[in-house]
């Protein structure tokens, strides 16, 4: 059995409003997804340790139709599977209630998920559950605009932070400054990004208890969260000058 909002806060961490489609691969009780955006800007994985199914490779073409589907159920999930020969064609999800079928997709319908080569971080900085909804709540009075630029600087107390503003390059624009502490190895960077995708990935962390940032002098941002055996891992490129 797996539980209701578990399953849930797995897809949304994935989904991130985007990613349709993906394969669910579950081996010794770990479920992996590995994911990429449709504009290719963020690639990302979630993993969930002691997941009740079998091992399998489940290919989820219609992540929102799945989405809606467990939404009616609650409590306690027991997940099954419906085979032709070797391969998975349905899912079936049951609670008290409800017995549900989802139609699973051929395996090579899903697009294949990119690579990341790590890179050597310059920047790593703490995301506690306050910084996480101070991010959000600074983005979101600032909806109308989806720039932000990750800059590594000093505060008043003459300290190395990373600041983060929101809003438009402009002098004449509103803006919003949130400065964090961090290990900072490189000073005076000045990085650009976009802060509807960040804000999404934050909100579909903020089960985790915080989180971990790191920047890349060429240009990538890496999230990391995990609490009681759910990991997320994202990887965002920077915005190129044209797109801002």
């Amino acid at each position: 059995m797996v539980n209701k909002l578990l399953i849930q806060s797995i897809i949304n961490k994935y989904y991130l409003g985007l990613n349709e489609s993906v394969k669910w691969v579950v081996e010794g009780s770990t479920l992996n997804i590995d994911f990429m955006t449709p504009t290719k800007d963020v690639i990302g994985s979630v993993s969930c340790d002691n997941f009740d199914l079998e091992d399998c490779k489940l290919a989820i073409y219609d992540t929102k139709k799945l989405q809606n589907l467990i939404s009616i159920c609650s409590g306690e999930l027991l997940l099954e599977l419906t085979k032709n020969n070797a391969l998975n064609t349905k899912l079936k999800i049951s609670d008290l209630n409800f017995n549900l079928t989802y139609a699973l997709s051929d395996p090579l319908l899903i697009g294949k998920v990119g690579t990341v080569n790590d890179a050597e971080w310059v920047v790593e900085v703490n995301l506690e559950t306050e910084d996480v909804s101070n991010l959000i709540k600074a983005k979101s009075a600032l909806s109308e605009v989806d720039n932000m630029i990750v800059t590594t600087t000093t505060n008043l107390d003459d300290e190395n932070v990373v600041e983060f503003v929101f809003g438009d390059e402009s002098g004449h624009n509103n803006k919003i400054a949130y400065q964090l502490p961090g290990v900072i190895k490189e000073e005076n960077m000045k990085l650009p990004f976009n802060s509807d995708t960040l804000k999404t990935i934050l909100q579909a962390n903020k089960d985790m208890g915080g989180g971990k940032l790191y920047l890349s002098s060429m240009g990538l941002m890496k999230l990391e969260f995990s609490n009681e055996g759910v990991s997320s891992v994202y990887f965002m490129v920077r915005r190129s000058e044209s797109e801002f």
